[in-house]
């Protein structure tokens, strides 16, 4: 029997606020443990909780990219439970209202992973475990969190894999959160069940909880799918529990039984005020949201003429996708500012937090000078790129190293001269050309942009030895 893979996901991201969810504590990442605390997110008795405003606009800001409904009446709960990492035995979360509801994310095939709903939260603090001690660092306590609850919508490990990328771009996109899944800000809790082929009836479900990768949340699910498979074929039953991924030896094992709603004894929290947002606010806050990835990688593909492939390269982080944009500035072939941007200046680039930053010393506004110069037939791509691999290590402008002789171009008459020398000093290539051996005629090529110092334009040359020799 074949079965199918059923998978839901519960996303937390940490929103980039500068100050904690209920109090001023900095949300800085790292610190010295229990340095960013006040007694209000650590629960002292006698303290107050007061909502910051700016993690409605940020949960409001998610809703909106993610196709979801946004409530305009919230509220918060507490989530009743009893750990180390919890001081006050309790989560200030959102149960019964959340902020927003029946949203999705498109998959590349078309898919719509739907989204149930998308509230706000606190995030906890963090156990330490070392050499049998276990310590507790209170200072992610009271920063902020959006989860992002989707169905059970997953069909495969691409589309989960292609539902994670997609959440964690288009945070980045409008500026919520950095979602570095490997310093916490996005961790993702996947719930997974497995069903004979063609049944309507969703099995019984685990739960991996905290997962921080990529790659990891894959081998995870591929683990556990094979696991409920087996324990099924062998007449036994997927008991529904939550599990931890050991990525050394790439198992899931049991952490407790599975909790539902009604175990943490929600209700109303009752420091909190009602959440009220107008329409009218609702579509301030969707003026201010940027161009989101997938809309702005099909405007390269249909508009400018990108390939498909290079768009997806281009707008994988916002940060190129914006020099992009200032780069061709008045270019009429944005492509090749794409060339230089995807050949060039990835290979100084050596990381993906490097491509994410996007740092470098040349500016968008230097990069179109140097394109406007090719486009305009000036100089040659072989002495654009030259000089753009030292306009990227210096940061000046491609006039320091193109001289006014290098701009003036050749007479038509020296290049039909280099062209018919090179067919004389080729006769073997010109013979294999004349044989169907296209790419014979690149020797000829060769020697006139070697004897022209790559200032012959390379089509015409091209075109001039076909004609001199045919």
């Amino acid at each position: 029997m074949k079965y199918e893979l059923v998978a839901g996901f519960e996303t937390h991201i940490e929103l980039g606020t500068d100050t904690k969810i209920f109090c001023s504590c900095s949300t800085e990442f790292g610190g010295e443990p229990n340095s960013h605390c006040c007694p209000v997110c650590i629960g002292l008795p006698g303290t107050l909780p007061k909502l910051n405003k700016k993690v409605v606009e940020y949960g409001i800001m998610a809703g909106l990219a993610t196709n979801c409904e946004i409530a305009n009446v919230s509220k918060m709960d507490r989530k009743n439970y009893c750990y180390p990492d919890l001081s006050k035995a309790y989560q200030i979360s959102q149960l019964y209202a959340p902020l927003c509801n029946r949203g999705y994310v498109e998959l590349s095939n078309g898919r719509k992973i739907r989204i149930h709903h998308i509230h706000i939260e606190e995030d906890a603090g963090k156990l330490i475990h070392n050499h049998g001690d276990t310590y507790v660092d209170y200072n992610r306590g009271g920063v902020p969190l959006i989860e992002i609850v989707s169905e059970p919508d997953i069909r495969s490990i691409d589309e989960a894999r292609e539902y994670v990328e997609k959440l964690q771009q288009i945070m980045r996109y409008i500026g919520i959160s950095d979602c570095r899944m490997q310093e916490g800000s996005m961790r993702c809790d996947v719930n997974i069940s497995v069903r004979p082929q063609g049944s309507d009836k969703l099995g019984t479900r685990t739960e991996i909880k905290n997962m921080n990768s990529i790659t990891f949340i894959t081998k995870a699910m591929e683990y556990e799918f094979e696991r409920q498979v087996d324990l099924i074929e062998n007449g036994e039953k997927v008991v529904q529990e939550t599990l931890r991924y050991d990525d050394a030896t790439n198992t899931t094992s049991s952490m407790r039984s599975k909790e539902d709603a009604h175990d943490y004894r929600y209700f109303r929290d009752p420091d909190l005020v009602t959440i009220k947002v107008t329409d009218e606010e609702i579509e301030e806050i969707r003026a201010k949201l940027p161009e989101l990835p997938y809309i702005k990688k099909q405007r390269y593909v249909d508009e400018l003429g990108v390939p498909e492939s290079d768009a997806g390269l281009l707008t994988k982080y916002r940060n190129i996708s914006e020099y992009f944009d200032k780069a061709i500035d008045g270019l009429k072939k944005p492509k090749t500012v794409s060339n230089f941007i995807i050949g060039q200046i990835f290979r100084v680039l050596q990381t993906e937090e490097d491509k994410e930053a996007f740092d470098i010393k040349t500016t968008p506004q230097q990069l179109n000078q140097l394109c406007k110069l090719l486009e305009d037939g000036k100089i040659q791509n072989n002495l654009a790129k030259s000089t753009l691999d030292k306009m990227l290590e210096t940061g000046k402008d491609c006039t320091e190293y193109i001289s006014e002789e290098d701009m003036a171009g050749l007479d038509d008459s020296f290049v039909d001269e280099l062209c018919k020398q090179a067919i004389e000093a080729n006769p073997k290539a010109v013979q294999q050309y004349k044989e169907g051996k296209e790419k014979a005629i690149m020797a000829c090529m060769g020697f006139v942009m070697k004897n022209s110092k790559g200032k012959a334009n390379a089509q015409e040359v091209l075109e001039k030895i076909k004609s001199m020799i045919s």
